[in-house]
């Protein structure tokens, strides 16, 4: 006699479990460290070293335009590591940045200073969270507001040139710390508006460049090397007002503006979805 199968269901600890889905080390490895980075830069504002608070966010940076391209690279691109990605940019170009200027300068302005660092990090926040819902409409070679990493570097960017000018106590100079009120305002407010800010992403990777680009890159090399806080910073403005001159000069030329795309078929989008 055969055994029916019916007669003898399989129970719970015989049925396969599902496999464990590990996660990919590199990517997020990679996330973490500019997560310290950027800890390590408000440890070392706390301790009144803001030049080394600056290097901080500055790493940060640099690592956190790694971990994607690693990702893609290696083909190991997860959920998990988008998320992690997400929290850490919070943490490393919105809250660090916020707490480290307002300890060095703003918390002598009172409630301004407070409200000023607030403004950006809540901007941090709300650029990160639209980056992340627009990601898949958005015209890829521009960024619809300025990019968190650059906010930050322009507001560090200011401290480190300052710092280095010898002002040491940024909070007890009232021209100095309105000064950061207005730079920590529009860092912030750059963030959420939708001016396109050039993302880059088409430079590099597998495509290749004429040789004059490796000669110019060589070239903006050394010249930072001359004076690497006033060069930076210099670079860092220049940047953060691009996204405006780019606006007024499509507006002015009747062309859209907008970086997010609605239809794929539509010839004014020519460009978006690549």
């Amino acid at each position: 006699m055969v055994d029916d199968p019916q007669a003898h269901p399989a129970t719970q600890e015989d049925a396969p479990r599902p496999r464990r889905k590990g996660l990919y080390i590199l990517p997020n490895a990679i996330s973490l460290a500019a997560l310290f980075a950027a800890f390590y830069a408000i440890v070392m504002a706390m301790n009144g070293r803001f030049e080394a608070s600056a290097l901080g966010i500055f790493s940060a940076a640099v690592l956190d335009s790694m971990d994607g391209r690693v990702a893609r690279m290696t083909n190991s691109q997860s959920a998990f590591g988008e998320q992690m990605d997400s929290l850490c940019d919070m943490v490393s170009f919105g809250l660090a940045p916020a707490l480290i200027i307002y300890v060095w300068a703003l918390q002598g302005l009172g409630r301004f200073g407070w409200m000023a660092s607030f403004v950006y990090c809540a901007a941090a926040a709300l650029r990160l969270a639209r980056f992340n819902v627009n990601i898949g409409v958005v015209d890829k070679r521009f960024f619809q507001g300025l990019p968190s990493p650059a906010a930050a570097a322009l507001v560090m960017g200011f401290i480190w040139v300052m710092d280095d000018a010898g002002f040491k106590e940024a909070s007890q100079i009232d021209w100095l710390a309105w000064s950061a009120f207005a730079v920590t305002l529009y860092a912030g407010l750059s963030m959420v508006t939708n001016a396109p800010f050039y993302s880059f992403k088409v430079v590099g990777g597998r495509r290749t460049v004429p040789f004059a680009v490796i000669v110019a890159i060589a070239l903006l090399i050394a010249v930072i090397n001359i004076h690497p806080p006033i060069v930076l910073f210099a670079l860092f403005c220049i940047y953060g007002m691009s996204g405006y001159a780019v606006y007024a000069y499509k507006k002015s030329k009747g062309r859209p503006v907008s970086v997010i795309a609605t239809s794929t078929d539509d010839p004014d989008e020519a460009g978006l979805h690549r």
